[in-house]
């Protein structure tokens, strides 16, 4: 497998980074703290409009199987689709930023077409990069070249991660005028790099399997793959351990940590910890194993909130340390759960279908997450009020212990899951 056509595979990951966590993190403060939404309507705004994402990404990987994650107009029309609710988000009119209905409405709006978008073309990205496994039917050699793709997918999309963290936390510190036009560039950028990256993937990387034959699966017959079936269990705790904190992080740094001027510092080096770390993860899981290295991944990420969770005002080099931790361990969860999946199922032509549902999990666990914003309204915590000691102790409790006790679920599924897999 030839390293340009792998660079050209793995180009779409930037952007399509660019629009998946970094929104779920960005998006609720930007409308809350900035745009003037109340926190508990945002909440369950956030979370009927994931759910809406979540209940589609079945029914479109059954599509992208049916046509063929390397059709062109179904890249270029997700591809449009996404730009445009993009530059939506961060950009609502002035006639629908008077009105709180107005807003809360565009907000949903928006968030579905993006989400929509956003499967259409990564559920395709994913089939891709999943079929170019069959090129050997050696599990090492098998492993290696998934392991491969996955690596500059991700290691893509880390950057990608990074961009979308530093940018918009830069503009927004901005006067609105000045902030304004800064998120219209912000937004052309990522329709460029769209564009570039669905160009390399069609014309440069590595074609996947041809379609020979197409069979809707219902849901039952994909659980009937029992290692299938657990991955997708721990998949979930694990995903539900991510998901609040990248909801939270920016209301901890803002009213925990109380340093909002070190945001980008925080985000960057917890991307760039990741990026860092993925090299470090592709060459264990090489000589370790996929689970297992996954499973020291865990760890650390435990500990590092085991840490955030006794943190007070102006620790900030103590919240930085958390953040390197925590982004080291970020870079295990991206590469090795996919190559997971792909190595537990045997029929790649159906891989949309698999993926739909690992995608239909990942966006429950975000819709879940977007309720933690309406559990802290009822507990009392407001943004930007530092004068809130039962609301503070319970966005460190939110933030910092419940994704601990989920990723220990996961950890415990996943030696369990590894035992039989290894067997």
């Amino acid at each position: 497998m030839r390293t340009a056509s792998l660079i050209f595979y793995g180009l779409l990951g930037l952007p399509l980074a660019m629009a998946a966590l970094p929104v779920y993190v960005q998006i609720p403060n930007y409308y809350t703290a900035q745009l003037g939404l109340p926190l508990a309507s945002t909440g369950l705004v956030l979370f009927f409009a994931r759910l809406f994402d979540t209940v589609q990404d079945p029914f479109i990987g059954q599509l992208i199987d049916k046509f063929g994650c390397n059709n062109r107009a179904w890249l270029s029309i997700s591809a449009f689709l996404l730009c445009c609710s993009f530059a939506g988000l961060w950009l609502p009119p002035d006639i629908v930023r008077s009105s709180t209905s107005y807003l809360l409405i565009w907000l949903g709006v928006m968030l579905s077409l993006a989400y929509t978008a956003h499967s259409m073309l990564n559920i395709a990205y994913l089939s891709w990069g999943s079929t170019l496994e069959n090129q050997s039917k050696q599990y090492d050699a098998t492993l290696h070249q998934l392991l491969g793709a996955s690596a500059w997918r991700e290691g893509f999309g880390l950057f990608g991660v990074i961009l979308a963290s530093i940018v918009p936390s830069w503009i927004i510190l901005h006067e609105k005028t000045t902030a304004s036009s800064q998120l219209i560039q912000y937004t052309v950028l990522f329709s460029v790099l769209i564009g570039i990256g669905v160009c390399a993937l069609m014309f440069g990387a590595i074609k996947p399997l041809r379609v020979t034959t197409h069979a809707v699966l219902a849901l039952r017959l994909l659980l009937r793959n029992a290692q299938f079936n657990q991955l997708l269990r721990i998949y979930f705790f694990n995903s539900l351990s991510v998901a609040i904190p990248a909801s939270l992080i920016l209301f901890f740094i803002n009213d925990r940590i109380q340093a909002p001027e070190k945001t980008a510092i925080f985000l960057a080096s917890y991307f760039v910890a990741g990026a860092c770390g993925l090299p470090l993860w592709i060459k264990l899981a090489k000589h370790q194993g996929a689970h297992k290295s996954w499973q020291l991944g865990m760890l650390i990420s435990v500990l590092s909130f085991v840490g955030a969770s006794v943190l007070e005002a102006g620790n900030v080099d103590a919240f930085l340390l958390v953040c390197i931790a925590s982004g080291f361990a970020l870079g295990a969860d991206l590469a090795l759960p996919p190559v997971l999946l792909t190595l537990v199922v045997e029929d790649k032509q159906s891989m949309g279908a698999y993926f739909g549902l690992w995608s239909l999990i990942g966006k429950f666990t975000l819709a879940l997450a977007g309720l933690s914003l309406s559990l802290l309204a009822l507990l009392h915590y407001q943004p930007n009020q530092l004068n809130q000691a039962g609301g503070l102790r319970a966005l460190t409790f939110t933030y910092a212990v419940l994704p601990c006790a989920f990723k220990l679920i996961a950890l415990s599924l996943l030696r369990n899951f590894s035992k039989r897999f290894s067997s």
